[in-house]
C-alpha cells in the first residue's frame, strides 16, 4: 500500500490533435443509428476541459486488491486504446484522462479509482442548496430538488468511475422517482443515490440489505407498511418485493450455469423458484416502515409533517406487525417466532448465496458498461470474479467492475473489428459524456436540469426515472424486425429507439451543444418557472484551438467521444470534414463562426452510428 497521487504530466501522444486509430465502420443493421447520422449530415449548415478521473490531488492510499495477473491487455499502447477504456469505466475520456492512463496502466488507474475517497454526497449537496427547509416553497413535497441533485452528481464532480458503477446499479436495483408521493421525497432519493454510491465499491451483500431497508425502496415496491397475515380479515403479506428481489435482484427467473445460459432439464428450462417461494418469503418483509423515531414534527400551515431524518435511515422493524409464521424458500425454512431482524438476515443471506446471483448479475453489468451481447466466457469469468475475489470473498463488487473492465472482450482489439461487439449508448449517458468531455459547469452551481423523459422533445431517459421496476429496457430484448432477430442478439437500450426517439435526441442535443441547459432563474434554488437562461454551459477550448483544421477536430472529437472509431481517411470522415470545409474558417475568422464549426463537429460525432454504438 503507498501513498499516491494521480499523476498530471500528459503523455505526449495524449495531446495530439491529428492522433486516432483506426476502427471499422459499425454494420448498417443498426439502422435508427444510422439514419439518425444521415439525417444531421443533411442538415448541418454551414469548454474548459475536465478531467473525469478523480477529486482533485489529495494523496490517498492505494492498493490493488483485486485479481490483476492473467490479463491480455493490461496496458493501453494508443490513446484510443486508453479512452475505449475510460468511455466503458466512466463517463468520458478527456485528454487529461486519457494521459492518466497511458501513464499508469489499467490496473494501476483502477485502484487509484477504487481508493478515491467518496465524493460530496446528493444528500449534503441539497443541504448546501438550502432545500432541507420547510418553507413556503414546500421543498419537502417536490422532486425537482432530486432532479437537479442527480445532474449535479452525474455531470460534474470528482470520482466518476463510482458514479457511473452507482448509475449501472440504479438500472439494476430500481427504485424510481416515477411513483414517490411522500414528504422529503428529493432527500429520500438523494439518500438512495448515496446509498448506491457508498456500496458501489463494496460488497453486493451489504448492498442488497442496504436496497432492501431504504425508505425510498420500501415506497417503491411496498415493503413500507408491509404487514403480517390476519386470518380474521384475510390480509396477507404483500408479495411485491419478495417476487422482484429474486426476479430482479439477484437470481433470476431459471436456473443458470456460470457463464449465464439457463440449465435445461430434457430441454426445458428450470424455473429459479415458485409462487410458494415467494409467497413465504413475503413474511420476511413484514413490519418494516420509515423510521420516524425522533419524533420531531414540523409545522406547515395548519398541519405538521415529520422531519427529513428518516429519508436516509433504513425503515424500522415494528415486530407487532411482523410475521411469526415459518417461512420455506430455495430450500431454507427460517422457523416459526424467528425475530425480524434475524429472519431478515437469512433470507438475504440465502439470495446472496445463490449459485445464480454472480452470472445474472454479471451478464447485466457487462451489458450496462461494455456489450449488450458478451460471450459465455466473459460472463462466466465475472461470474468467478463474483462468487470469489481471489481471497475467498464473495460479493466483492471492485473484483467484478475490474473483471468487467480488464477481460480480454472489452480490452482486446479483436472485438473492435467484430460486427456483434458494443453497445447502444444510452441518451443519459450520451447527455452526461458530452458535459463531462467539454467541462459543462453551471454558472450559478443551481444545475436546475429538470427531468428529460420526454420521448418527443428531449432524452427519452432520465436517471432515477425509470418507468417501471423493469427499468428502462430488458437485458433480454432484442429489436424486432432487424439482423439481430434473426440471431436472437439482444441489444436492450435499443428499446428507447424509434423515429421520435431519434429526431428528438438531434433536436435536444444541438441546442444543448450550442446554447446549452435552459435553466429558470439559475440564481434561486426554487424551480421559478420564469427567467429561463441558458446556465449550464460548455466552452470548447480545446475544440476552439483546433477550429482552422477541420480534420485535426474530427480527429479530436473522434478520439474523445468515440474512442477512435471513426477512422482517418475513412468515408465518413470525409463526410464531415467536407461539410464543415463547406464553410471556411481561419484564423481571422469572427468567434460566432469559430464556435458554429466547433457545434457542428460535435454534433456530427454525437450523431454518427460510431459514437451512438459503442465498442
Amino acid at each position: 500500500m503507498t501513498n499516491v497521487e494521480t499523476p498530471d504530466q500528459a503523455a505526449p501522444s495524449a495531446l495530439d490533435p491529428g492522433h486516432a486509430d483506426a476502427a471499422p465502420d459499425h454494420p448498417t443493421a443498426l439502422l435508427a443509428s444510422a439514419a439518425a447520422a444521415a439525417a444531421l449530415l443533411a442538415a448541418c449548415g454551414g469548454g474548459e476541459e475536465s478531467g473525469g478521473g478523480g477529486g482533485g490531488n489529495n494523496s490517498f492510499a492505494v492498493t490493488v486488491d483485486f485479481i490483476s495477473t492473467g490479463y491480455a491487455n493490461t496496458t493501453p499502447t494508443t490513446d484510443a486504446d486508453a479512452a475505449r477504456f475510460l468511455q466503458q469505466a466512466q463517463f468520458s475520456s478527456t485528454l487529461e484522462d486519457i494521459a492518466k492512463v497511458r501513464s499508469n496502466g489499467y490496473v494501476t488507474w483502477l485502484a487509484t479509482e477504487f481508493s478515491r475517497p467518496l465524493g460530496p454526497t446528493g444528500w449534503d449537496w441539497l443541504e448546501a442548496r438550502g432545500y432541507g427547509v420547510a418553507d413556503t416553497h414546500r421543498y419537502f413535497f417536490n422532486l425537482y430538488p432530486a432532479e437537479f441533485m442527480i445532474w449535479q452528481q452525474l455531470l460534474s464532480g470528482p470520482d466518476p468511475v463510482r458514479r457511473r458503477a452507482a448509475l449501472a446499479l440504479s438500472e439494476f436495483f430500481v427504485a424510481s422517482m416515477t411513483s414517490a408521493e411522500f414528504t422529503w421525497r428529493s432527500h429520500a432519493y438523494a439518500s438512495w443515490w448515496d446509498t448506491l454510491t457508498r456500496n458501489a465499491f463494496g460488497n453486493f451483500r451489504q448492498l442488497l440489505e442496504d436496497v432492501t431497508l431504504h425508505p425510498a425502496m420500501g415506497w417503491f415496491l411496498n415493503t413500507k407498511g408491509n404487514q403480517k397475515e390476519n386470518t380474521n380479515t384475510g390480509r396477507v403479506p404483500d408479495e411485491n418485493y419478495a417476487r422482484e428481489v429474486m426476479q430482479l435482484f439477484t437470481i433470476g427467473l431459471v436456473e443458470l450455469n456460470l457463464d449465464g445460459t439457463p440449465k435445461r432439464n430434457n430441454g426445458q428450462t428450470i424455473d429459479s423458484y415458485t409462487q410458494s417461494d415467494v409467497t413465504n418469503l413475503a413474511r420476511v418483509f413484514t413490519g418494516y416502515d420509515f423510521d420516524t423515531s425522533d419524533g420531531v414534527r414540523i409545522p406547515v400551515d395548519s398541519y405538521t409533517i415529520e422531519s427529513r431524518a428518516f429519508a436516509r435511515k433504513p425503515m424500522s422493524l415494528n415486530a407487532s406487525r411482523h410475521s411469526n409464521l415459518a417461512a420455506t424458500f430455495l430450500g431454507t425454512t427460517i422457523p416459526a417466532n424467528t425475530p425480524g431482524k434475524a429472519a431478515l438476515g437469512t433470507a438475504l443471506d440465502t439470495l446472496f448465496n445463490h449459485p445464480n446471483v454472480g452470472p445474472f448479475f454479471a451478464r447485466q453489468m457487462i451489458q450496462r458498461l461494455v456489450t449488450s451481447n458478451p460471450s459465455g466466457a466473459y460472463v462466466a469469468h465475472v461470474a468467478a470474479a463474483f462468487n470469489d475475489n481471489g481471497k475467498g470473498v464473495r460479493g466483492d463488487l471492485k473484483a467484478v467492475w475490474a473483471a468487467i473492465l480488464l477481460h480480454d472482450e472489452a480490452r482486446g482489439p479483436q472485438t473492435l473489428a467484430s460486427n456483434t461487439f458494443g453497445k447502444l449508448r444510452e441518451p443519459m449517458l450520451r447527455f452526461v459524456q458530452w458535459a463531462r468531455t467539454f467541462g459543462a459547469q453551471s454558472a450559478a452551481g443551481s444545475w436546475k436540469i429538470f427531468e428529460l423523459s420526454n420521448p418527443a422533445t428531449q432524452l427519452g431517459q432520465s436517471p432515477l426515472r425509470a418507468p417501471s421496476v423493469f427499468n428502462f429496457f430488458r437485458p433480454g430484448y432484442v429489436p424486432p424486425n432487424t439482423t439481430l432477430t434473426a440471431s436472437g442478439a439482444t441489444a436492450p437500450e435499443f428499446q428507447l429507439v424509434n423515429e421520435t426517439t431519434v429526431g428528438a435526441y438531434l433536436n435536444f442535443m444541438q441546442d444543448v451543444i450550442q446554447l446549452g441547459v435552459r435553466c429558470p432563474e439559475p440564481g434561486v434554488p426554487q424551480a421559478a418557472y420564469n427567467n429561463h437562461l441558458y446556465d449550464v454551459k460548455a466552452t470548447y477550448s480545446r475544440e476552439l484551438s483546433l477550429v482552422t483544421d477541420a480534420t485535426a477536430l474530427v480527429r479530436h472529437l473522434s478520439l474523445v467521444l468515440t474512442a477512435g472509431q471513426i477512422a482517418p481517411n475513412s468515408a465518413n470522415e470525409q463526410l464531415m470534414v467536407t461539410a464543415l470545409n463547406n464553410t471556411p474558417v481561419t484564423a481571422s475568422s469572427s468567434a460566432d463562426l469559430k464556435l458554429r464549426r466547433v457545434w457542428a463537429a460535435v454534433l456530427m460525432i454525437m450523431a454518427c452510428p460510431q459514437y451512438l454504438i459503442q465498442k
